[in-house]
């Protein structure tokens, strides 16, 4: 099940900015956050997927969902300047972005290598 977040949310699932400046992952498992918006064609290409995803690797990966639109604030805490932007966070290093639609088994590959989970 993907999840939105708010900027609260946000502070409480994945990252509290208020409390740490460093990055201190607030999550159980390890987590992918799609930045889109409702107008951008590829990030409605990316949805499917990303619903797909998170029902293949549910109780193993958490799967959210921040619309830059209404987040401004957190688009620009991670750079957004091109949506889709998929952020990858493992449970114990830093997160990478990987910026573009990128197709289903790019993603299965990126939480293989980067979040060390596979199905």
């Amino acid at each position: 099940m993907v999840e939105h977040l708010t900027i609260d949310t946000f502070k409480t699932k994945v990252f509290n900015f208020e409390a740490n400046k460093d990055w201190k992952f607030e999550g159980q498992n390890p987590a992918v956050i799609d930045f889109y918006a409702d107008w951008c064609g590829p990030c409605k290409m990316v949805a499917p997927i990303i619903e797909e995803l998170s029902s293949e690797y549910q109780g193993k990966v958490d799967f959210y969902k921040i619309d830059t639109e209404a987040e401004r604030e957190l688009a620009g805490m991670f750079g957004i300047s091109s949506i889709p932007s998929l952020l990858f966070i493992p449970t114990n290093e830093q997160p990478q972005m990987q910026v573009g639609a990128l197709p289903k088994e790019n993603m299965k590959q990126a939480i293989s290598q980067v979040l060390k989970v596979d199905l």
